[in-house]
């Protein structure tokens, strides 16, 4: 096995090995924190649009960066209650088949199992949420359903293109995690991080989960664009640019990066 005393990819293969050996020996247990990772990501959601509308209410444009703000704690609850996110493990498993730290095909099960769970995890949070007195009867104009019904306007190039800029910047937040050791530190460098691309508007697959979800329920279905078709493009295309910029752009390049003893190993 290939790996460094120390660095990033000493860490990240300790964070694989701890993903495996959860997998293997309690696939329940893993299902349940990828299904919290959304659970996490709605409450996110639910209180950033919320107060996104009443930024909007206040100054035209204020609303869009209190979201952001607001949006970039989801990360912080998902680090810290350990919760498996799809995006992050983009980037995990494709560094753990280049190095041979995984076969390939425990790698894609452990991805396909969490993003399969994060989806369901966002569904039920979001129906459950759909019930609170803050989400009853919104106004068709509502800061939550005008962003999703932006988002599914989006071509597929532009939601491809997104896509790969979003988990960029999400992986970067997690590698700010691993090599940061204070605690305050990793918490402000995760929100400016996840502010660029939710202030930008990037296409995260999993937060589309909780999105699409809570917006479906909590207009009854009539969020202008959203057909089965519209979601369904939208999540592949965005699920493809993600793998495009975790995986192969930070998880590949950096694992090229730290491949042999140099002055710059992470």
């Amino acid at each position: 096995m290939e790996t460094q005393n120390t660095g990033l990819m000493y860490n990240i293969e300790k964070s694989v090995m701890k993903k495996q050996s959860l997998y293997d020996n309690s696939k329940s247990r893993y299902f349940v924190r990828a299904m919290l990772a959304c659970l996490f990501l709605t409450l996110g959601t639910a209180v950033a649009v919320m107060i996104g509308q009443s930024g909007e209410e206040i100054a035209p444009g204020l609303g869009k960066m209190l979201y952001a703000f607001m949006f970039s704690w989801s990360l912080v609850m998902i680090i810290y209650m350990n919760a498996e996110l799809g995006t992050s493990n983009m980037m995990y498993m494709t560094i753990a088949m280049q190095r041979k730290w995984l076969k390939p095909k425990k790698a894609l099960a452990i991805l396909f199992y969490c993003v399969l769970f994060n989806l369901i995890g966002g569904i039920i949070a979001s129906l459950v949420i759909s019930f609170t007195y803050k989400f009853h009867a919104l106004p068709s104009d509502h800061f939550l359903f005008t962003a999703v019904a932006g988002k599914l306007a989006k071509t597929p190039v532009q939601v491809f293109s997104e896509g790969i800029f979003a988990n960029i910047i999400v992986n970067t937040a997690v590698y700010c995690t691993i090599r940061m050791k204070d605690d305050a530190g990793k918490i402000i460098a995760m929100i400016f991080i996840i502010f660029i691309f939710a202030y930008l508007g990037f296409e995260h697959v999993i937060a589309n989960f909780s999105s699409f979800s809570l917006a479906f329920f909590a207009s009854g279905g009539t969020v202008p664009g959203m057909t089965f078709s519209a979601v369904t493009v939208n999540l592949i295309v965005a699920f493809l640019g993600n793998y495009v910029g975790g995986a192969l752009m930070i998880g590949m390049l950096y694992s090229w990066l730290n491949k042999n003893q140099t002055d710059y190993v992470d």
